[in-house]
């Protein structure tokens, strides 16, 4: 699947930076990292906090090209898989034990952007789950599972409350997580990239890595003007394959999801949002969507195994956007693109290594912000120190996606599971 060429919101409204230069020549380092989006660039900023400075990592496009700067911008707890699948799969110990990993990363987060004063317009308002059905019990098993299994509080809102903050009659209860934010997904890359070159980090751009061989006991990483000796190799390209490794390539599903953003709304933003808080719904194929500073509607939904043109990106959100906001029938639309996601089988990501040195963070699933935050502080640790505790991740290991065969598969699943939340509506009324 090509990417689509449409410049996003996040690109125009990016934070000004020197390029990367491009690596020109050969270079030694300890750890060479492929990829330049989030989990890259937190595991290459875990290292530099913790004394490693002799690190390369090197992007093929520009930092954040991928679905690390072009997603929703939402910071919150959670896999792609479910609690409760993930509670039946580990049980109540190592299911805390998972999740606490990533309510531990939405606060390293917070962290970050104070720490490294990143201006990535972070809202720290929580997120709505908003309930697209009429039934409140999925609403109340998973405000009961996330309490009594995870220790975490939700907090209901009744319809008549949520429909102050969101003014749509399409939506009827729903849950509110405190413990979550949105920004500008990137603005914080571009910072994480900033912090860590400040470090010592030697970052290029424009730099594809074509090749990736064992040289005596090194890893020698050939880019088409120079190339890299390293002891180890961190590789973490999501759904932008590199091609290096075909077993940690074959394990994933390149999936597209789509995102535009309107034209500044001014006032009309209060007639559908009276709230700071981002906003998804209770169906399988959920919109996302949020506010922005300059009175623009961020809108997101969709998944599928088509990259679109930007233009049908903008036909299909909309007709979204007017089944939720129909005041705003007539709003214009100034961005509209696509990005690639990498999902697992198993839906969870896939983090570890070998004994060759060879490390790899992928498949987020579209729960990329905390993940990979904790994603990047785990291999970290262990490439610095020796830390086992990436192992938690070794039940979620590189099982393969079975492309192109996998693609059908997960297309069909998803028609399947948007055909159940069709026909719930519709038996609704």
């Amino acid at each position: 699947m090509k990417q689509s060429p449409a410049t996003s919101y996040y690109r125009a409204t990016a934070t000004a930076y020197e390029p990367y230069a491009a690596l020109q020549g050969k270079a030694d380092a300890r750890v060479a990292i492929v990829g330049g989006g989030y989990a890259g660039l937190h595991t290459a900023l875990g290292l530099a906090e913790r004394g490693v400075r002799d690190v390369v990592l090197l992007e093929r496009e520009q930092i954040g090209f991928g679905a690390s700067g072009r997603n929703g911008g939402f910071v919150f707890a959670g896999y792609s898989l479910g609690e409760q699948s993930l509670l039946d799969q580990r049980g109540d110990v190592q299911a805390k034990a998972l999740f606490d990993l990533t309510t531990s990363a939405v606060e390293r987060i917070r962290r970050q952007v104070a720490r490294y004063d990143i201006p990535c317009d972070p809202v720290d308002e929580g997120v709505i789950w908003a309930n697209w059905f009429r039934d409140p019990a999925v609403l109340r098993q998973r405000q009961q599972l996330l309490a009594e299994h995870y220790g975490v509080q939700w907090e209901w809102i009744a319809q008549e409350q949520l429909r102050e903050r969101v003014r749509s009659e399409r939506y009827f209860d729903a849950l509110y997580e405190r413990n979550a934010l949105h920004l500008h997904p990137l603005n914080f890359a571009i910072g994480l990239a900033g912090a860590a070159a400040k470090q010592g980090v030697r970052i290029h751009e424009n730099t594809d890595v074509w090749q990736l061989r064992r040289d005596g006991l090194r890893w020698r990483l050939e880019t088409a003007q120079g190339a890299v000796m390293a002891d180890q190799v961190v590789l973490a390209c999501g759904g932008y394959l590199a091609g290096l490794r075909r077993r940690i390539d074959r394990a994933i599903l390149p999936i597209a999801t789509y995102v535009m953003v309107t034209e500044p709304l001014g006032e009309r933003l209060a007639e559908c949002l009276r709230t700071r808080s981002a906003v998804y719904d209770s169906r399988f194929a959920f919109d996302y969507y949020r506010p922005l500073p300059d009175t623009r509607l961020l809108w997101g939904g969709r998944i599928s195994v088509r990259n679109r043109s930007s233009q049908a990106v903008r036909h299909l959100l909309t007709k979204d956007l007017q089944r939720v906001f129909p005041a705003l029938k007539d709003v214009k639309v100034d961005y509209a693109w696509s990005g690639l996601m990498s999902y697992a089988r198993h839906q969870m990501p896939q983090i570890g290594g070998g004994d060759d040195g060879v490390w790899w963070a992928q498949a987020f699933g579209g729960h990329g912000l905390a993940p990979t935050c904790a994603a990047g502080d785990l291999l970290a640790a262990a490439i610095a120190n020796g830390d086992d505790r990436w192992k938690q991740f070794a039940g979620y290991g590189l099982v393969s996606a079975h492309r192109p065969a996998g693609y059908l598969a997960a297309q069909a699943s998803y028609w399947w599971q948007q055909g159940k939340d069709w026909f719930k509506t519709r038996l609704e009324g």
